[in-house]
């Protein structure tokens, strides 16, 4: 049918050939096409689906078709009819056709997944009739939701019928075969009859399901699910469409209405996007982003204004008046077409099933249209210069940023080929984070364009990408251009960025690297402003002090700063300041470490000038800290400082340089530094006080300085005082103290502290009442020094009282009497007495003392001269307490000359006549004991013979305690029993059970005792238990061991056996 030039006219997009035609083979017969589609006219419907390509003919049968386009299964879906319609979601297959039994629609609902295995058929789930009135109306379309919610027909009276719930009726046990929801009639429109339907599926924007109804002189939305659903269909255009021209976008989102003028995308409220493509078109499909455009058949014209027809009527000699059918694969989002075609016997079926398009014919020939790999794609652009448009598809396609970033390399260099440096810069700018910086500053520091290397060197900083050397390479650019508005404007800059917690912007540049820069370029007033007012204020003090010098401004700020700031910036810069300033840094560092409100800056402080004094050389103290003696000041180094809860204020000018260029105060009004709320205002919120420990390796040379500080801070502190022995002065509790780290602070203040009591030098005024304070810290038992330390000290430093005060404290009174008898070695006269005195003093709690006295007492004749009453005293004691045993004394003495027997005789004579008495003792205990043995051995020998006869004299029952008479029952230990039942009154009534062989009143008892030997012979193998009752307790162990029978000579023989 011959068609108008309009009608046959190309649009006036670009066209590219991104898609390569194969014909499709059967996989038995090369030479011809799949098995299946060899009785093309017979097919009545194709549809894709997860389980392979479904193709129904016009009897009603439906096959499942595989990859190799072989039918993996058929059944009969119909019987006397044929199938209209299919659609297939997550294994479930809908069918709608025509049979001879009826005159409506039947739906049927197949499950893919379980096939019959006798008839190759799939279960069936559901079947029933699609009826609206009662005259039969052919169904025009269907659609079925992805989630198999819901189930639209339309019928071509303008019925359209919709089924909720679909999936759980299908999936439910217990409905019939022909049990399906109740459907609903939800558009009517007797004139206009239904030609397209499609489900918008839900997303997190919308979570509702809408179903777009298409007629042929309107767009309708109707809402399926959600709030407000279940009312009348909308009017989305007032532009339909014919039957087949309407379809779901690749996104199921909107519809696609296709004219003859134009492609039509509508939403749920209203038509969207609009894309002219004028013709005829007789179906449209969806193929992943492409829309794909089937026009009916006409007839080609060499004077087409598409190229594609003019190019067929060149290559084909067509017989004139023959028709042919186009076919074209639109990209709608980037506006190209990706393929058009021409088929001389027209276009039954088109369908994307497994990533690629498939074209069937009406002849049978299958022909498969697959899409170039996108990296050819790009080629081609990129051959053609259309770098805008190989971005587009590459959005499209959802490629990674590296290969984006690729395409902007390339659009880049092909620009600045060209010299046009300005966009090319451009392009670079969107490779950042792909392409390595030095490519593209490379590039421009050859061409001279600093004014573009500028351009990507801020982006760089921008997006926080850039590094030392690119800080370094932009403020350099600036200062040597001498663009000082530049260089205010950068440094100037907020941060366009923020930090991955969201909370705290982060610096579009490397700060420490501009700081450096310019501090080397002599804009010493910017690398105050950027220290200032990002609170770097170690970089602030460094120019202060080592550029200007101004210590007094570089004090003031450290109080303006606040606890939390200045002590980490004291860690750094208090020795430099102690060393200029001692005075005023003392004060500074008690009042960080004390105060818990914030530091205040007296109104007076700039006005008084401090004089600076030299550092004076003192002794090395603090033996226990590792202390670094270098100056600070002589090696600077950046660091990371903490930031600050305090305020800040505006810090001082440093005087200017002649080697110093000019900056932006030459010019322009010097930047200005951010201040806050006025340091002097108090805040609420309490200030944790640093650990003083922080601070001890300032104070090496200014031990005077050191303490004051260490004195004020224990007073101010804690309340600790030398004077104050009984409770702590009262001080504003701390509520943020860590207990733990307080202790440790205290306990190294004041082992500091009397450390340096003890290196004042002596024999002066101020050593003797540095003395007398540091015996005050070890009186004082409040004060929490450590003990051990202090003793290092009192023996390092020599200070008596304390060592003995310590040693006393320590439970060391024996290391107190040693020390003064190595003072008597040492020549010190009145030590011996000292020993004697002190014990008398340890000696009721300590009697191991005596002997070591009574030793050196009798070490020369001199000192038994001078004590011989204290050694007759000691004796006495040694004596009375039995301290030692006269052989040990007997010992002591004789272990040199100096002691006689005469002063020992009276004692030992008495020593004597008592162990006399002892012995007399223990010799009549153990003759009384062999006595006791004789006898019980003599009557076991008496018992054990059996020829000697025994006589029973008894005539008490020992049980019933009644007159004994016969039958009686003698024992051998002298008792006896009834042998017969007694009266009742008797307890027991049975003196003697029948069949005992032992006496029952001896049985407890010898039980007893053999559970005791059981006992001591089980002991007798444990020889860990014995060894360690050995250890602990010597020879009482062995003799414990021996009564037990543990160490008898009949267990040795048994075990040696």
């Amino acid at each position: 049918m011959a068609q108008p030039a309009s009608a046959s006219a190309a649009p006036a997009w670009r066209q590219f050939p991104f898609f390569d035609v194969v014909p499709v083979k059967d996989i038995h017969d090369l030479a011809s096409p799949p098995e299946v589609f060899q009785k093309t006219p017979e097919i009545s419907t194709i549809t894709p689906s997860s389980a392979g390509l479904i193709v129904a003919d016009i009897h009603g049968s439906v096959y499942l078709i595989n990859r190799d386009f072989e039918i993996a299964k058929s059944w009969v879906a119909h019987t006397g009819g044929r199938v209209t319609h299919m659609a297939e979601r997550k294994g479930i297959l809908v069918t709608l056709g025509e049979e001879d039994t009826a005159r409506h629609p039947f739906l049927k609902v197949w499950d893919l997944q379980v096939f019959d295995k006798k008839t190759g058929a799939p279960l069936l789930l559901r079947s029933a009739k699609v009826q609206s009135g009662n005259r039969p109306h052919p169904v025009s379309v269907m659609a079925l939701s992805a989630s198999l919610s819901y189930l639209a027909i339309g019928l071509g009276d303008g019925t359209v019928i919709l089924y909720r719930h679909l999936d759980q009726s299908i999936y439910s046990t217990s409905g019939s075969l022909n049990t399906l929801p109740k459907p609903r009639i939800i558009h009517e429109s007797p004139t206009e009859p239904i030609t397209g339907l499609g489900f918008r599926e839900p997303t997190e924007d919308s979570p509702n399901v809408y179903l777009f109804i298409v007629t042929t002189n309107r767009v309708l939305c109707y809402q399926a699910s959600g709030k407000g659903s279940g009312g009348t269909p909308t009017v989305v255009d007032e532009i339909g469409a014919g039957l087949g021209c309407a379809t779901m976008d690749w996104k199921a989102r909107e519809v696609v209405v296709a004219r003859d003028e134009a492609l039509y995308l509508c939403g749920t409220d209203s038509r969207g996007s609009c894309y002219a493509y004028e013709g005829p078109k007789s179906s449209i499909y969806t193929h992943r982003n492409y829309i794909v455009i089937v026009s009916p058949p006409f007839t080609p014209s060499a004077s087409a204004a598409s190229a594609t027809v003019r190019n067929f009527v060149a290559k084909n000699n067509a017989p004139t008046g023959s028709d042919i059918t186009k076919l074209t694969v639109f990209d709608p989002e980037n506006q190209y077409v990706a393929h058009s075609g021409t088929f001389t016997e027209g276009v039954r079926e088109v369908f994307s099933a497994w990533g690629k398009l498939y074209v069937l014919s009406n002849d049978g020939k299958l022909l498969c249209l697959e899409e170039k790999p996108t990296s050819a794609k790009l080629e081609m652009l990129y051959r053609k210069g259309l770098y805008t448009l190989a971005l587009n598809i590459a959005e499209t396609q959802k490629l990674d940023e590296s290969h984006i970033a690729d395409i902007h390399k390339q659009y880049g260099d092909q620009l600045y080929a060209k010299g046009d440096y300005d966009n090319a810069m451009q392009q670079y700018i969107q490779t950042i984070r792909h392409v390595q910086p030095s490519y593209v500053i490379r590039k421009f520091l050859d061409a001279q364009r600093i004014h573009n290397l500028v351009t990507y060197l801020q982006e760089l900083h921008s997006l926080g990408l850039a590094n030392a050397d690119h800080t370094t390479l932009l403020l350099n650019t600036y200062t040597k251009l001498k663009d000082v508005g530049r260089l205010d404007s950068f440094i100037k800059r907020e941060s366009l960025r923020t930090s991955a917690d969201g909370d705290k912007d982060e610096l579009p540049f490397d700060l420490d690297t501009a700081i450096r820069v310019c501090r080397q370029a002599g804009y010493f007033e910017h690398a105050s402003y950027l220290a200032k007012k990002y609170e770097r204020h170690e970089d602030y003090l460094r120019i202060q002090i080592e550029d200007a010098g101004n210590y007094k401004d570089a004090l003031k700020y450290l109080r303006r700063l606040g606890a939390e700031a200045a002590e980490s910036n004291l860690a750094r810069y208090g020795r430099a300041m102690l060393e200029n300033l001692p005075e005023e840094t003392t004060d500074l560092l008690i009042d960080i470490c004390t105060s818990l409100a914030p530091l205040s800056v007296d109104a007076d402080e700039s006005d008084s000038a401090a004089p600076v004094k030299q550092p004076s050389g003192g002794p090395s103290y603090l033996s226990y800290l590792a202390l670094n003696r270098a100056s600070v000041a002589s090696a600077p180094s950046a660091s990371e400082s903490t930031p600050p809860s305090g305020t800040q204020a505006n810090g001082s000018k440093a005087p200017d340089t002649p080697s110093r260029q000019h900056s932006i105060h030459d010019t322009t009004p010097p930047p200005s530094t951010p201040t806050t709320a006025h340091p002097s205002k108090a805040r609420l919120a309490s200030v944790k006080r640093p650990s003083p420990r922080l601070y001890f390796a300032h104070f090496v040379d200014h031990p005077h300085h050191f303490v004051r500080f260490l004195e004020s801070v224990a007073r101010k502190r804690w309340g600790q005082t030398l004077e104050n022995a009984s409770e702590p002065q009262p001080v504003e509790a701390d509520p943020n103290a860590d207990e733990q780290a307080e202790r440790r602070d205290q306990a190294a203040v004041w082992n500091t502290l009397f450390e340096l009591y003890l290196s004042q030098p002596q024999g002066t005024d101020s050593g003797a009442d540095s003395n007398s304070k540091a015996l005050a810290v070890l009186q004082n038992t409040r004060l929490p020094y450590d003990p051990t330390h202090a003793l290092i000290l009192c023996s390092t430093r020599g200070f008596t009282p304390g060592l003995v005060l310590l040693w006393e404290r320590m439970g060391m009174q024996e290391d107190v009497v040693r020390f003064f008898m190595d003072r008597h070695q040492d020549g010190d006269t009145d030590a011996s007495a000292e020993v004697v005195r002190r014990l008398d003093q340890y000696g009721p709690a300590r009697p191991q003392l005596y002997p070591l006295v009574l030793r050196f007492l009798t070490s020369t004749p001199a000192l038994l001269t001078k004590h011989r009453e204290d050694v007759r005293r000691v004796l006495g004691v040694i004596d009375e307490q039995k301290i030692m045993p006269p052989v040990s004394v007997v010992q002591l003495l004789s272990r040199n000359s100096v002691a006689s027997v005469g002063l020992v005789k009276e004692w030992l004579m008495a020593r004597i006549k008592s162990a006399r008495e002892e012995v007399e003792t223990d010799q009549k205990l153990i003759s009384s004991y062999r006595a006791d043995t004789e006898a019980k051995l003599q009557q076991v020998q008496e018992l054990s013979d059996p020829d000697r006869p025994r006589v029973f004299h008894v005539t008490q029952c020992s049980a019933c305690q009644g007159g004994l008479d016969l039958p009686a029952v003698h024992f051998m230990c002298n008792h006896s029993y009834h042998q017969r039942r007694v009266a009742a009154r008797y307890h027991p009534p049975l003196c003697l059970p029948q069949n005992e062989t032992e006496c029952p009143n001896c049985a407890r008892e010898h039980g007893i005792i053999r559970e005791i030997r059981r006992n001591n012979e089980r002991l007798a193998d444990q020889h860990d238990l014995f060894l360690s009752e050995v250890r602990e307790g010597g020879f009482d162990a062995l003799a414990t061991g021996f009564s037990r029978g543990i160490l008898s000579l009949s267990r040795v023989d048994d075990v040696t056996v």
